[in-house]
């Protein structure tokens, strides 16, 4: 290379920023050793800011536009005096540059269960998840906060701790807020608008703003969802005879359900049934319950040839008796007997007009 083609390259320089990734933040324009020549031109595009660092400290924030840098600091005409530096410019400063577009669809999310207080079920246990967008605000805060020398900083560095901020923050703002659950999980969109109005100023203490928070899901604990169908099941049915009813023809058309779920809808029933005659007429005095009805003795079975047989009746066991099939010794039971007992001990009434065995 001659004399005058480095001389030409000393002074024209141009400093610019093309980037088509989605998730750069921050890019430091590199030179070597920091290198900024008298006259260079800073170009700085759309949806982009510069941000002009001389020995260390930030001189200033650029909008987009093209602007040449000018110092008294005159580096080419120093080298130009002193040959024997080796035409190394002793002018050192840095120029990053800021991406001040949208960066959406960034993930938030609850880990555990948020514990908050509700004007309708006291105290509840929530979770809930979506999306986040967010914009550099303030590039000199942000390069200062969360950069720092990082000559290629992306949105990956810093989006778990922006998600973890707004998860602390939530139970505050859902504690500060007395719009009830109920009411939160039906407008996603009014409840993000409030969250993200109470949010946003943590955000700024970083040089960022946070543009929208996007609720995806809320979700309740399950014996809270449960009393919510109920309740919803409740005023659409509105009648509670009515409801009760309809309960028990649900679980009796129900062929798989378990006889403790109908006995237990069965006792509802009752319930719901006496309450809604206690409502329409005067108390009135308990009636005397009916006793259960005396076992049966005329189910009676028989031991023959080591099977049961029956049931009979007193007369088929004289029949029995009369055939020679049933003895004294043969085994027979009823319901109202522990187990089987010899037919002597039971029916004696039977072989009383039979002789008596006869002793060998």
């Amino acid at each position: 290379m001659g004399l005058w083609s480095w001389l030409f390259g000393q002074f024209i320089d141009v400093i610019a920023w093309t980037d088509d990734s989605r998730d750069t933040m921050v890019w430091r324009f590199p030179r070597q050793d920091n290198e900024i020549k008298y006259g260079a031109k800073l170009i700085v595009r759309e949806s982009q800011m510069a941000v002009f660092v001389n020995e260390g400290e930030i001189a200033d924030v650029l909008s987009p536009g093209t602007y040449e840098l000018e110092t008294n600091n005159l580096p080419i005409l120093t080298n130009l005096q002193h040959w024997d530096h080796g035409f190394k410019s002793p002018f050192k400063a840095e120029v990053y540059f800021i991406n001040t577009k949208r960066f959406t669809d960034l993930k938030w999310g609850t880990k555990g269960p948020i514990m908050v207080r509700d004007p309708e079920f006291s105290m509840v246990r929530l979770r809930a998840f979506g999306t986040y967008e967010i914009q550099i605000s303030d590039p000199a805060a942000f390069l200062r906060e969360i950069v720092g020398t990082d000559g290629h900083f992306t949105i990956d560095e810093v989006d778990t701790q922006l998600s973890n901020i707004i998860v602390s923050k939530l139970a505050v703002v859902l504690g500060e807020d007395s719009t009830p659950i109920l009411d939160l999980a039906a407008n996603y969109e009014m409840f993000g608008t409030h969250i993200t109005e109470g949010i946003t100023p943590y955000f700024s203490e970083y040089g960022l703003k946070l543009t929208k928070i996007l609720v995806e899901n809320i979700s309740l604990p399950e014996e809270v969802q449960e009393a919510i169908d109920k309740r919803t099941s409740r005023e659409i049915t509105g009648d509670l005879d009515a409801h009760l009813k309809y309960q028990t023809g649900e679980a009796m058309g129900n062929a798989n359900g378990s006889m403790g779920d109908m006995v237990g809808m069965g006792a509802g029933l009752a319930m719901g049934q006496q309450m809604a005659e206690t409502m329409k007429s005067a108390p009135k005095a308990p009636s005397t319950p009916t006793p259960p009805p005396p076992p049966s003795k005329e189910n009676i079975y028989v031991s023959l040839d080591g099977k049961a047989s029956g049931p009979y009746t007193k007369a088929g066991l004289i029949e029995l008796v009369s055939a020679g099939t049933l003895t004294r010794e043969t085994f027979v039971w009823r319901e109202d007997l522990d187990g089987w007992k010899k037919a002597e001990g039971v029916f004696a009434e039977l072989f009383a007009h039979l002789p008596p065995p006869l002793n060998h």
